[in-house]
């Protein structure tokens, strides 16, 4: 009995023990597992705790394109030239978690309540249209059997298989069912391929031409019912003036011109953001363009944003004020104009199409006056009129005959081909059976020293230079044996002022001229070079040159930036300055300044001596100039009318500058193909200059005193009228 009672006894403590230990093991377990989780949580929080929390808000930081406007551009005085006009706008921002079917039924209910033009919708915007409104018809246009047949050919991906099945759907829609189009659906379709050229979270401008009072306000009142549409002012580009440098702009509806895409995307713009097309709109597109507004999306784990925080406001472009004179451009435009339609006039003159006139300060390369004139005939009704060409003048280049002079005198002092004062016969020279002249003397031996070389135009003074840096010695009738590299020397000097190298204008297109290369069997084309008629100059190369010689040899950038602001706060006042376009000096000649100075004094003889080419010119005038003339004789016909190419045409230049003991002005004239070469042919390029520079002092002598072309930085003025300048000259 005690033994049974005594294993009972045992059994009941092991079962205690049992249960305890289980006890003590669960209640291990639970605070190893509490433990666990503890450390788990903690890790969350501290450790990826602001890791999952981004990834919960899913923060987006992008620059959205809120229409900023673009910077003012300015002349000299202040004079508007291009502006922003503002005008109310209509945009649609779609987000990434937008769909199709979201957008064509926004763009519907938009289409009740505006008016937008259908001559946009491209026949691929029509097919796409047509599938989005006819699903089921657009997957029978393609049988099971070829998708079957496509889903199988293992030499495709994926997504090359889907695009030839989108192909062959959509060439397979009818022009019946393309032409099934109601007024009202092309009308949404115009909406929304609006809706859908922009990028996620970027505005895109649905509407912003001849948006109507009524259709902006009536939008605005309905802005909670359409989802990603907004009401805004946009900017439109308005030029005051009619010179084609100011250069031109994309606009929203074109955005990035496609050759320039990859450039500009990887700058950060938007595929429909505009851009400047050319010359100073594009040149100097950075400062122009202003700065995006930047914003942060906050998004929730669908992907929908549900807050938007700015992070940067925008800001507009920055104004250009230019180094050009408005009131001096606008004058000597008509000057140019109405002496080129009098050289038209004339016998010969089939050829004569344009003129070019170029004025700047020689000691700073701000560029005052830049024109282009270039005469262009109706094909329907056979008249002419005249059009801006003033992009020609550093885009465009032609002989430009005894100007060049200057530069081969100077090179001839470089390379000891003569003296200061040294004196040469000027008499016809052969070269074989070729027989070469100056114009004033055909015949007779005349004396010349250097400045008479140059007043009178003396040809032979300058082959007779040519021929010493050629290492050659005059024999009549011989044979012209040259040293090649002469051409190589020459051009080195001529580029040294310019010619034939590019000037380093701030502006897009600029050519360098013509060089050709030389050929051994025609060394009297280095004659030809020596006076102007065989490599090809741009006017605006013209106009540096005779800048270097004017300022004492210094070649200078020439410049239409004058100096950078920040936007106007009142539109009267200019904003903070934030930079001052200082003079580039490129290099410096390598002559004394007595040599110089005697090109300059043969420059003057040209104006003041009987028999200087251009005597009497500024004779009664109370200001003193130098300058020279030209004339090339080998010119060759290649406007418009292939079929006359190669015909031998006369071109007629000018250089010079004022005044002549401290120059203000240096300035440049071509007239190219000013006649045939059986015919005379006026001089357009001395009456164009002589007006140039008469005008420049007169404006000068009427301004005295004028406070808005004091030093000081001018006020913001009213656009010039430039027809109505014209009209009064």
């Amino acid at each position: 009995m005690r033994k049974n009672q005594r294993k009972v006894d045992q059994a009941k403590v092991r079962q205690r023990k049992l249960t305890s230990f289980r006890m003590n093991f669960l209640f291990f377990s639970i605070f190893v597992l509490f433990s666990l989780l503890i450390f788990r949580l903690g890790y969350l929080q501290i450790v990826k705790g602001e890791e999952y929390k981004r990834e919960l808000e899913r923060t987006e930081e992008i620059a959205v394109n809120t229409s900023v406007p673009r910077g003012r551009i300015f002349d000299r005085s202040g004079h508007l030239l291009v502006d922003n006009e503002p005008r109310n706008a209509i945009t649609y921002t779609k987000t990434t978690s937008t769909t199709s079917e979201e957008m064509l039924k926004t763009a519907k209910k938009l289409a009740k309540l505006i008016e937008k033009p259908t001559n946009r919708i491209t026949l691929g915007d029509k097919k796409d249209y047509w599938i989005l409104l006819h699903p089921n018809e657009a997957m029978d246009k393609v049988t099971k059997k070829e998708l079957l047949a496509i889903q199988k050919d293992e030499s495709i991906t994926k997504k090359e298989a889907q695009r030839k099945i989108t192909k062959m759907t959509r060439d397979r829609i009818t022009d019946e069912e393309l032409e099934s189009f109601t007024e009202n659906q092309l009308e949404v379709l115009a909406i929304y391929r609006e809706m859908m050229s922009g990028y996620a979270y970027t505005p895109q401008i649905v509407k912003s031409e001849d948006v109507t009072d009524t259709e902006f306000a009536t939008v605005s009142e309905q802005l909670s019912s359409l989802p990603g549409v907004n009401t805004t002012t946009d900017w439109e580009r308005v030029k005051m003036s009619d010179s084609a440098i100011l250069g031109t702009t994309t606009s929203p509806l074109e955005g990035i011109p496609k050759s320039d895409l990859d450039y500009f995307l990887a700058r950060g713009y938007s595929r429909n953001d505009r851009v400047g097309k050319s010359y100073i709109e594009r040149y100097y597109e950075d400062l122009l363009k202003g700065q995006k507004t930047v914003v942060k999306n906050i998004k929730d784990r669908t992907g929908r944003v549900v807050e938007t925080k700015t992070v940067r406001e925008g800001e507009p472009g920055k104004d250009l004020m230019l180094t050009l004179d408005t009131e001096l451009q606008s004058h000597l435009e008509k000057i140019v104009e109405d002496n080129l339609l009098k050289a038209k006039r004339m016998g010969g003159s089939q050829f004569l199409d344009r003129a070019f006139l170029v004025m700047m300060d020689p000691n700073t390369g701000e560029v005052l006056s830049m024109v282009g004139k270039r005469i262009v005939k109706d094909k329907e009704t056979g008249k002419l009129s005249v059009q801006d060409y003033t992009f020609g003048a550093f885009s465009t280049s032609y002989e430009v005959g005894s100007t060049v002079k200057l530069a081969t005198m100077l090179t001839g002092y470089k390379y000891n081909a003569l003296r200061l004062g040294e004196t040469k016969i000027d008499e016809p020279i052969y070269v074989g059976k070729q027989r070469k002249a100056s114009l004033f003397n055909q015949n007779s031996r005349v004396a010349v020293n250097d400045i008479e070389a140059l007043g009178r135009s003396s040809n032979v003074y300058m082959f007779k230079i040519a021929m010493e840096i050629a290492n050659y010695n005059y024999v009549k009738g011989g044979s012209l044996k040259i040293d090649f590299d002469a051409f190589n020397k020459m051009r080195d000097g001529y580029a040294s002022f310019g010619l034939g190298a590019k000037t380093g204008i701030d502006l897009p297109g600029e050519v360098s001229g013509s060089s050709p290369e030389p050929n051994r069997k025609e060394p009297g084309k280095l004659l030809d070079l020596a006076i102007g008629q065989y490599d090809t100059y741009t006017p605006l190369q013209l106009a540096q040159y005779v800048s270097t010689v004017a300022n004492g040899g210094y070649r200078i950038a020439p410049r239409v930036l004058k100096a950078v602001y920040e936007p106007s706060k009142d539109g009267k006042e200019f904003g903070a300055l934030l930079k001052q376009n200082d003079p580039l000096v490129l290099n410096r000649i390598d002559n004394s300044p007595e040599e110089i100075e005697r090109v300059k004094k043969g420059m003057h003889y040209t104006y003041y001596q009987p028999r200087g080419t251009a005597y009497n010119i500024f004779q009664g005038e109370d200001f003193d100039a130098a300058g020279k003339t030209g004339t090339a004789q080998a010119g060759y016909y290649e406007g418009d009318d292939r079929s006359l190419w190669g015909t031998q045409t006369v071109s007629v230049a000018h250089v010079g500058f004022a005044p002549y003991e401290n120059p203000e002005i240096a300035y440049s004239v071509i007239v190219p193909h000013v006649s045939t070469y059986t015919n005379g042919y006026a001089h357009p390029n001395n009456d164009i200059a002589q007006a140039a520079v008469k005008e420049y002092f007169a404006l000068k002598k009427k301004r005295a005193g004028s406070e808005i072309f004091s030093t000081e930085t001018p006020t913001i003025q009213p656009p010039i009228d430039e027809k109505a300048e014209k009209e009064k000259k």
